[in-house]
């Protein structure tokens, strides 16, 4: 069976058994739904875009008056004893008196308070534009973390596949080389070879065990890395194909389309957006600021006996007209802070070239390991064929003395290279694919043909956009 996966040179891995696959057998696509929807890196990045959408209903409150209330109450008391000086009658001669004075009242007022901004230098409207671009590269950045998350899950899976092919190849050598030294030690009891052709196949026995040992540990760590990517423990995995098809047919063509609209490209984008803006907002403080303050308060015995109810209300406008503004206390001055921001605009431009330079050269650093690996397969697809017919003539010639155990045993070492060389090729021609689609800035699962229900993050965003009150978040926590 080996060898016929072998001549099939099919590219999902002919070399994995299919008799081990049971009836639960895992797929791609199966793999990469459950990476999407378990990952908590991924969960991670989208609790992230939410945390930013709430920037948005926090700039837009700039528009929203303020308004406070207060109410107080008290009980006084209050006793006197005063000195009073009788004046003198014709019957009772000049005496002073002290009469004692005792009242007691309860002042209690309420009052509140509204204050709306007019006009704050636009700062308000940039605050908003501003973050509703940190939302939007927030949203490019999730894309970033679905694409990282669905090209770990899909080479997880291929080298889960990968390595479960050659744990089994190299069992198969074992049992090869436990064959091989029964018949070298049948002819050694015979006298036809030597005690050395005996030594030689149990040591290459001995090595074959040993890399057997080093093939399990390898797929336990695979399996390993598949529970962490794709977030469920694997099954039997059925064999993958590449996706070529949907990967533009020219490197110039992948280049001019991964510089356009790679989500990296986009974060760099809005961030330029984002500092543009901060230089508005900053500029924005120099400009005049107006507001209007409107206040009510109700009194009662706040003055008793004298006044028992007061009722006050006042509507003021304020101007206030910036003449020089060191900033707040310990930071730059305003003007300082223009020139900063002005440079962090120079730096964000310079970013996106660095985002778009990275993607490209990505894109070529894939699209060579592509077509490395599509001529790998049919270079170690010849190699194995050789090999075959190699070990079967070596074979024949040992039986008539014409070669030694050494050459059987060398022989078919070279045809277990050449099985393993093919079985990696085919795994890195499927990973190759999806790192290229990755690149290019298109692994999503759209584009993949995977009709799932997707995460929307702009659903959140609605939710909480124009929300003036409440703390629960839209989940009802």
């Amino acid at each position: 069976m080996l060898r016929q996966g072998v001549k099939s040179g099919g590219f999902g891995l002919a070399l994995y058994l299919v008799a081990t696959l049971s009836a639960r057998a895992d797929t791609m696509t199966g793999a990469l739904i459950n990476a999407y929807q378990n990952n908590p890196q991924l969960n991670s990045q989208r609790a992230v875009v939410r945390q930013t959408d709430e920037s948005v209903p926090q700039a837009l409150s700039g528009y929203k008056p303020t308004v406070t209330a207060a109410a107080s109450t008290a009980q006084q008391y209050t006793s006197q004893v005063a000195k009073v000086e009788i004046p003198a009658t014709p019957r009772v001669s000049a005496h002073p008196d002290y009469p004692r004075l005792s009242q007691g009242i309860s002042p209690s007022s309420l009052n509140a308070t509204v204050i709306q901004n007019v006009f704050n230098g636009f700062q308000t409207a940039n605050r908003v534009r501003q973050a509703e671009s940190n939302t939007s590269a927030a949203r490019e950045a999730l894309r970033v973390a679905e694409q990282t998350v669905l090209l770990n899950a899909a080479t997880a899976y291929m080298d889960l596949i990968r390595d479960s092919a050659l744990l089994e190849l190299q069992r198969r050598n074992v049992e090869v080389l436990q064959e091989q030294l029964r018949q070298t030690r049948d002819r050694f009891n015979v006298g036809e070879v030597t005690r050395t052709d005996v030594a030689q196949a149990e040591s290459r026995l001995a090595q074959g065990r040993a890399s057997v040992l080093t093939a399990e540990a390898q797929y336990a760590r695979s399996r390993a890395n598949y529970r962490q990517f794709v977030g469920v423990e694997a099954g039997a995995l059925q064999p993958a194909s590449p996706v070529d098809r949907l990967t533009p047919r020219r490197l110039i063509e992948a280049i001019e389309i991964a510089r356009a609209r790679h989500p990296s490209v986009g974060v760099a984008m809005f961030g330029i957006d984002a500092a543009v803006l901060q230089v508005k907002i900053t500029e924005g403080s120099l400009y005049p600021q107006a507001r209007l303050i409107g206040s009510v308060s109700q009194n009662w015995e706040t003055n008793f006996p004298n006044n028992l109810q007061q009722f006050t209300a006042f509507v003021q406008g304020q101007l206030t007209v910036p003449i020089f503004n060191a900033g707040p206390a310990g930071a730059s001055d305003t003007f300082s802070a223009i020139r900063t921001a002005k440079e962090a605009v120079g730096q964000k431009r310079i970013d996106l070239d660095t985002a778009r330079d990275a993607v490209q050269a990505n894109v070529v650093t894939t699209w060579g390991q592509l077509d490395a690996a599509r001529a790998q397969i049919l270079a170690t697809q010849a190699q194995v064929a050789s090999a075959e017919i190699a070990l079967n003539g070596v074979r024949e010639e040992a039986r008539v003395g014409q070669r030694t155990t050494l050459d059987v045993l060398n022989s078919q070492q070279e045809l277990v290279n050449a099985r393993t060389a093919l079985v990696t090729a085919q795994h890195d021609r499927v990973v190759a694919s999806y790192s290229l689609l990755s690149a290019v800035g298109e692994l999503n699962l759209p584009t993949l043909g995977i009709n799932i229900p997707l995460y929307d993050s702009m659903v959140h965003y609605q939710q909480v956009r124009d929300a003036w009150i409440g703390v629960r978040i839209p989940d009802g926590r």
